[in-house]
């Protein structure tokens, strides 16, 4: 795990840059841009991974936003029935039983599917980030109280309590649905996190900076949070892709409503249709499992392109104002 430290703190006209000398502030706020914006954006497109990963991803949020003004919502009868894929450019990807196209109905699951992810992926993160890190720097009485509530969290069934949740509360909003997807999948994360934290809080700059006075947000946040959103970053995309196969599965099932666009509605519809059974019909199962896995498959191609950006060594080397002259490997 590469170590990292407080890199940037302007607090009068001159200080002291990467390479020893004194800047002014502007020169400053130049570096800090370099290194903290500029060669990202230089790694991240430097790895195809994260190339491939965002463009997909990209191509969903322009699906669900501005394909909304580019396709027609689904309705009855916009074609005939069980019209197969590319018979008519109105409805490329063929229409369901009841001439509902299947584009429009893909295209208008996808912004409720977006959101839930937001939502979903941000709370466990956020929740588990947060609680493991206090949780594994602080210690002694703190540590014991969080690790206890991690542990109440852990040992509650999820799919059970979101099904009751779900009774409970109906939810309509996508965004409180997909906190109800994860709402206790933060503990295993948080656990993680914490035994991350524990191997980190000792380390030599961690206690140098505890001599020289830094306040204990400070130090989680410069000293602390660097070294750890590699794996952050690639659990905030397992919790996306659990919220969406969590929602599509509960929709498929029947348990969640309020919407009538969704992949796994649509799925519900062809399997109970026996699209399943027919080489005719089984587009219809198809197309909105490929919506599925490809925006899964870009999430995970993005978080493994992007593990780099908070390795500061190599950071360094994709900053044009930093001299990183020291060996090292990438």
């Amino acid at each position: 795990m590469a170590e990292t430290n407080s890199t940037f703190d302007a607090t009068d006209d001159h200080e002291g840059t990467s390479d020893g000398s004194t800047a002014t502030r502007s020169e400053l706020y130049k570096e800090w841009l370099d290194v903290a914006v500029l060669a990202p954006v230089r790694i991240a497109w430097n790895d195809w991974r994260t190339k491939l990963g965002s463009l997909i991803i990209a191509f969903y949020i322009l699906m669900g936003t501005v394909g909304l003004y580019l396709v027609s919502p689904p309705n009855q009868g916009q074609g005939p029935q069980h019209a197969a894929p590319f018979e008519s450019m109105a409805y490329p990807l063929g229409t369901n039983h009841m001439g509902r196209s299947l584009l429009s109905e893909i295209v208008y699951s996808t912004p409720p599917v977006l959101k839930m992810i937001l939502a979903g992926a941000v709370f466990s993160t956020i929740m588990a980030t947060i609680v493991g890190t206090i949780s594994g720097y602080k210690g002694g009485f703190v540590d014991s109280v969080l690790t206890t509530l991690t542990d109440i969290a852990m040992t509650i069934p999820g799919l059970p309590l979101i099904i009751l949740l779900v009774a409970v509360f109906e939810p309509e909003s996508p965004y409180v649905i997909g906190i109800f997807l994860t709402i206790n999948s933060w503990a295993g994360l948080a656990r993680s996190i914490r035994s991350q934290v524990l191997s980190i809080r000792d380390h030599s700059y961690v206690e140098v900076s505890r001599i020289m006075g830094a306040s204990t947000p400070k130090i989680i946040a410069d000293d602390v949070l660097p070294n750890i959103m590699p794996y952050v970053l690639v659990n905030f995309v397992n919790s996306a892709r659990g919220v969406i196969f969590g929602a599509v599965a509960l929709f498929y099932l029947g348990i969640l409503g309020g919407f009538s666009n969704n992949w796994g509605i649509t799925l519900n519809e062809a399997y109970t249709n026996a699209a399943i059974y027919s080489l005719d019909s089984i587009y219809w199962l198809l197309f909105p499992m490929i919506a599925i896995v490809g925006l899964s498959f870009g999430l995970v191609l993005f978080a493994q392109g992007t593990e780099k950006l908070f390795n500061p060594r190599i950071r360094a080397r994709h900053a044009d104002t930093v001299d990183d002259t020291a060996p090292h490997e990438e």
